[in-house]
């Protein structure tokens, strides 16, 4: 095939392709289900869950079963006036620091009290929770949605934390820590790549 044929298809099946929305996952299975795949697809809101579940489980049970709450409902509360006021969503420096901070803070094993634990849940629930809403409404999304994206939080939270918080000493706690460092290289990148843009 010819380069100008590759192109004459690229062109026309670009002119045929259906409008994309762009923060907005349709599974076909309805808004809930949306919403859960939301968190999963979404970098910015996946790895801050993880980061938030990996140091709650790094503090232990009592710091787990904070965020394991305090995460979600403030992700909830965020989502609300997220979707009631839509001219808050541009701030994609800001959810990149938060995930880039908390993964940081799991790869120093931070010594964070369960109370501050619970503040970064709840600071970084209300921030992504705030873009989910002001995102996901003009695509169409119900308050189903938002609970679908809330459900996926509180799952993944609860699995990890848990699983983190039961690891012995030793080699298992260290790939906790990488993971973390991954997580804040991440954020690092990203966050030069949204400021040289």
């Amino acid at each position: 095939m010819t380069a100008a044929a590759r192109c004459s298809i690229t062109v026309l099946a670009g002119l045929a392709a259906a409008p994309a929305h762009a923060h907005l996952v349709e599974t076909g299975f309805g808004a809930f289900y949306d919403g859960l795949a939301h968190v999963a697809v979404t970098p910015a809101d996946l790895l801050v869950v993880v980061a938030v579940a990996l140091l709650a489980g790094q503090r232990g049970s009592r710091a787990a079963r904070l965020a394991l709450f305090a995460l979600p409902l403030a992700w909830l509360a965020g989502g609300i006036v997220g979707a009631r006021w839509q001219g808050l969503v541009a701030w994609p420096l800001w959810t990149t620091l938060t995930f880039a901070m908390a993964g940081a803070l799991v790869a120093a094993n931070a010594k964070l009290r369960d109370a501050g634990v619970a503040v970064l849940a709840v600071v970084a629930g209300l921030l992504h929770g705030l873009v989910n809403g002001a995102t996901m409404a003009p695509g169409g999304a119900t308050p189903l949605a938002l609970a679908g994206a809330v459900t996926a939080v509180f799952c993944a939270t609860a699995i990890l934390a848990a699983e983190v918080s039961a690891l012995p000493a030793g080699w298992p706690r260290i790939a906790v820590r990488v993971a973390g460092s991954w997580i804040a290289a991440a954020g690092l990148l990203m966050v030069g790549w949204l400021l040289r843009a």
